[in-house]
């Protein structure tokens, strides 16, 4: 390893932390995404726990899950619940059978 590589590597690291510690990096453009408030659709539809498990096909544990904080959906489970939340019943027609 050359000194260009070990430079490169401080870098790397000195820029890995100042995004830890939220600082802006040049030529660094860092996506987080937003949490999907599980509770607040599924009221928004009036269905209990169990009923929006079983209307969009999702395990009861894993909605549970959700709303209690002790796991956070995963991309495509946000983006089944942004579909959710926009448009209830297309999905819950498009889940039909699953």
């Amino acid at each position: 390893m050359d000194e260009d590589d070990f430079n490169g590597i401080i870098q790397g690291l000195s820029e890995a932390a100042a995004l830890m510690r939220g600082e802006d990096v040049p030529g660094i453009r860092v996506h987080v995404p937003t949490d999907s408030d599980v509770r607040a659709i599924r009221g928004r539809l009036g269905l209990s726990r169990t009923d929006f498990a079983k209307r969009f096909s999702l395990p009861l544990g894993t909605v549970r899950d959700w709303e209690q904080g002790w796991r956070a959906p995963d991309t495509a489970s946000r983006n089944l619940l942004k579909i959710i939340d926009r448009e209830p019943e297309a999905a819950a027609r498009a889940l039909e059978g699953v």
